[in-house]
C-alpha cells in the first residue's frame, strides 16, 4: 500500500497548490466539480493524429500489464491515436509534478491520481469530468462495479474513470488455524471475534502473535465504513463541501480502544507504519490474521508457498450489527481540460473507454491482481480461470458484490484528506506506542483536522 499523497507537506504548501492551480485553470473547458463541463464528441477526433500524453505510476509487473494495454489499443487505433504512457514515479511524486506542469501550463492530457487524491483534483479547475463525456455519448456507466463508481463521483457524476481498484481483506495463516483448532471455513467476523481466534492461535503456539496490521489510516477509515459511519461530515463531503471530520465518535474510539488491548496483551504485534514490515510478519509466519489489500494476495501466496496455506476472509466489522461495507482503494484517471484540445481530449477518453471494456479489465486484472472495475469483465474466460487458479481471490469478488453502495462506501470527499490521514495514523501511533487515551488521542486528530479543513475551504470558495 501506498502512503497519502502530499502527507509530508504542511497546511500552508498543501492550501498554496491548490490555490496555484486553480488559478492556472481555464481554457476552454472548466469543470465545476460536479460534471457539468461540456466534453468533446467524437467528432473532435478529425482526421489528424492525436497524440495523448499519460502520466502513471505503475512500476514493475503492473507497468507491463499497462504497457501491454496500451500497445494493444495503439495497434487498434493506428494512424489515429498514439497513447504514450510515462511513468513519473510514486503516486506522490506523479501528483507533486502535475502541480509543477500545471503552473508551466505543461500538463499532460491525462494523469493516474491515487484514491485519496480525488477530492484535490475535483476542486482544481483542470479536470473534464468522465461523467461529461459519457452523456455526450449517451453511453451507460452501469457495468462499472457500483462500489467502485460511488467513490470516483460527487454529486451522483462520475469524475473520473476507476483503473487500478482494490479493496480491503483479512488474510489468514490457514496452517496456524488448524493447529490452534480453529475453523478456517468460519473465520471471525467482528473485532472481537478476531481477538478470541487469536488468543487461541498465541495459547496453542500455532503463531507468535494472533494479528497484526500497519498503522495505515487507510485500515481506519475500512474499518469506519464497515461500521456504517461517515468519516467526515455532510455525508462524507458528498451533500456539500465538508469542513469537519466525525472519525472520533464512540465507534471509532472503540476501533482504537480494541487495537490498544491487542497489542498490550501481546495478541497482536505493532510494527509500525511501514506496510512491508507488517507484510513481512505475516509472510513469515509470525502473525496468523493480517489486514490487507486484495494487492498482496499474489505475494502471499507465493511467499507462504512450502510454509503454509493462505486463506482469505472478508474485512472484519466492529460488531455484528453493523451493516457498512469496505472502500475501494487504488487509483483513477483524469482528463485534463485547460491546454489541451478537444481531439486530444476525445482521445484520451476513447483510451479510457478502451481500458473498462470487459475484455481489457479482465486482462488488467488477472496480470495485476486488481479489482476490475466492469461487472462483466469477471465472466470472461480469462477470469474464470484466473479464479480457478486463486481461489482466494473469490472472498473479494463475494465482499463487494454484498456491499451496497452508500455513504459510508463512498468514502470522505476531501481536498486534505492525505494529510487528514496522516493526522489518524499519528493518533494510532501514539495510542499504540506512548498508552495515550483512544478517545483523547483521536479528538485531539479531530481538532487539528478542522483547522486544517478550514484553510483549504477557504482557499477553494
Amino acid at each position: 500500500m501506498k502512503r497519502g499523497l502530499w502527507s509530508g507537506l504542511s497546511t500552508t504548501a498543501v492550501v498554496a497548490a491548490l490555490t496555484l492551480t486553480a488559478a492556472c485553470g481555464g481554457g476552454s473547458s472548466k469543470s465545476d466539480g460536479a460534471g457539468t463541463s461540456t466534453a468533446p464528441g467524437a467528432a473532435a477526433l478529425g482526421s489528424s493524429p492525436v497524440t495523448v500524453n499519460f502520466w502513471h505510476a505503475m512500476k514493475g509487473a503492473n507497468a507491463d500489464a499497462l504497457t501491454a494495454l496500451v500497445a494493444k489499443f495503439n495497434a487498434a487505433h493506428q494512424g489515429k491515436i498514439t497513447v504514450k504512457p510515462t511513468f513519473q514515479g510514486s503516486y506522490d511524486d506523479t501528483v507533486t509534478k502535475y502541480k509543477a506542469a500545471v503552473q508551466a501550463k505543461q500538463t499532460p492530457s491525462m494523469i493516474q491520481v491515487y484514491d485519496v487524491g480525488s477530492g484535490f483534483m475535483t476542486d482544481s479547475g483542470q479536470i473534464i469530468p468522465a461523467q461529461s463525456f459519457a452523456d455526450v455519448d449517451k453511453m451507460s456507466l452501469d457495468d462499472l462495479q457500483p462500489t467502485i463508481k460511488g467513490y470516483y463521483s460527487r454529486s451522483g457524476k462520475l469524475q473520473s474513470m476507476p483503473f487500478n481498484s482494490s479493496v480491503p481483506l483479512l488474510y489468514i495463516n490457514k496452517t496456524a488455524f488448524t493447529k490452534a483448532g480453529l475453523d478456517p471455513a468460519k473465520p471471525p467476523t467482528t473485532l472481537d471475534e478476531i481477538r478470541t481466534a487469536a488468543q487461541k492461535i498465541k495459547s496453542s503456539g500455532a503463531a507468535k502473535y494472533g494479528f497484526n496490521a500497519a498503522i495505515y489510516g487507510w485500515f481506519f477509515e475500512q474499518l469506519t465504513a464497515e461500521a456504517g459511519k461517515t468519516y467526515c461530515n455532510n455525508d462524507n463531503g458528498r451533500s456539500k463541501r465538508a469542513d469537519a471530520v466525525t472519525f472520533d465518535d464512540p465507534e471509532q474510539v472503540k476501533v482504537l480502544t480494541w487495537w490498544k488491548g491487542m497489542v498490550a496483551d501481546g495478541l497482536a504485534t505493532n510494527t509500525g507504519r511501514k506496510t512491508d514490515d507488517a507484510q513481512a510478519a505475516f509472510k513469515s509466519g509470525t502473525v496468523a490474521m493480517h489486514l490487507e489489500s486484495t494487492g498482496a494476495l499474489g505475494g502471499y501466496v507465493k511467499a507462504a508457498a512450502g510454509k503454509f496455506e493462505v486463506a482469505t476472509a472478508p474485512f472484519p466489522k466492529v460488531q455484528s450489527s453493523d451493516t457498512g461495507g469496505p472502500i475501494i482503494g487504488g487509483a483513477s484517471l483524469w482528463i485534463d481540460g485547460p491546454g489541451h484540445s478537444a481531439a486530444e481530449q476525445r482521445a484520451s477518453w476513447e483510451f479510457e473507454k478502451f481500458l473498462v471494456q470487459p475484455e481489457n479489465s479482465a486482462q488488467w486484472h488477472t496480470q495485476t491482481g486488481y479489482f476490475p472495475v466492469s461487472k462483466a469483465a469477471l465472466n470472461e474466460p480469462v477470469d474464470k480461470q484466473w479464479l480457478a487458479q486463486k481461489p482466494q481471490f473469490k472472498t473479494a469478488i463475494d465482499q463487494l458484490a454484498a456491499s451496497a453502495a452508500g455513504i459510508p462506501t463512498q468514502g470522505c470527499l476531501l481536498g486534505t484528506l492525505p494529510q487528514v490521514r496522516a493526522l489518524v495514523e499519528n493518533a494510532i501511533e501514539s495510542v499504540l506506542t506512548s498508552n495515550k487515551d483512544p478517545k483523547a488521542a483521536l479528538d485531539e486528530a479531530a481538532t487539528q483536522a478542522k483547522a486544517l479543513i478550514s484553510k483549504y475551504n477557504a482557499a477553494v470558495k
